[in-house]
């Protein structure tokens, strides 16, 4: 059932919200100040492509402070562009009964993109 869910995942948005993410993860790796942020958006564009069978976590290992400062930088790079994609994408989901679990990944996916780092991608 996971492997259906993904396949018309990628149909209802996810092939074009992963293709956002890992055009500007490759944008942010062509510095070296944006390594950081492009290795970290290149896992969410992973989850973009298949997120069915995958959760994410918190990372209990990682520092807060860090994170906190590379979210809010993250947030005005290109987190607010691809939260509105994915916003877009899940109420254009949400409007038949079929399209509502892909809609409500979009909404999660939405929370993601503003604040990926201190966060762990399972069971990809």
């Amino acid at each position: 059932m996971k492997i259906l869910g993904n396949i018309f995942w990628l149909i209802f948005g996810g092939f074009a919200t992963a293709m956002e993410y890992f055009t500007s993860g490759f944008i942010l790796c062509l510095t070296i100040i944006g390594i950081p942020f492009g290795i970290q958006i290149f896992k969410l564009g992973i989850l973009a492509l298949w997120p069915f069978g995958s959760s994410v976590q918190e990372d209990k290992s990682s520092s807060g402070c860090l994170n906190v400062i590379m979210n809010i930088i993250w947030f005005f790079v290109g987190g607010l562009w691809i939260m509105l994609t994915h916003l877009v994408f899940g109420v254009l989901c949400c409007i038949t009964i079929f399209g509502i679990p892909f809609g409500l990944q979009h909404f999660k996916m939405a929370g993601l993109a503003i604040s990926p780092f201190g966060k762990n991608i399972t069971g990809m």
